[in-house]
């Protein structure tokens, strides 16, 4: 952990963050399971961290990175996520729905053209 980490102690299980300006922040070796996200998060780097079962509510997570995390369970609900950039996932039952994906790639194919292909072999 870096010497201007924000968040010293590793456990922040069930914490609520909300109306917030939390931009930039770096959540390292942190344990957030079950934690309730109203905040705005743009440039916020998560790493090694546990993110299990949080809920994401109106937040702006345009920009951020995500290194090593787990998300399972996690809700998204109403986030911007413009200009994140994903790899190593595993995405096993995950749904998207009502979601925006102008310019989304998968493996460097754009999303669109997925669907296009999909839509001309069905």
């Amino acid at each position: 952990m870096s010497d201007n980490n924000p968040f010293p102690n590793s456990e922040y299980k069930g914490f609520i963050f909300s109306k917030s300006d939390m931009s930039g922040t770096q959540f390292d070796c942190v344990n957030l399971s079950d934690s309730k996200f109203w905040v705005e998060l743009k440039n916020a780097k998560f790493s090694d961290s546990n993110l299990e079962a949080c809920a994401f509510d109106d937040v702006n997570l345009s920009h951020s990175t995500y290194e090593n995390i787990n998300l399972s369970c996690s809700k998204f609900n109403n986030v911007n996520m413009s200009n994140t950039s994903f790899t190593n996932l595993n995405l096993e039952n995950t749904e998207i729905s009502n979601a925006n994906l102008l310019g989304m790639k998968i493996n460097g194919v754009l999303v669109s053209d997925l669907f296009e292909a999909y839509e001309k072999n069905s």
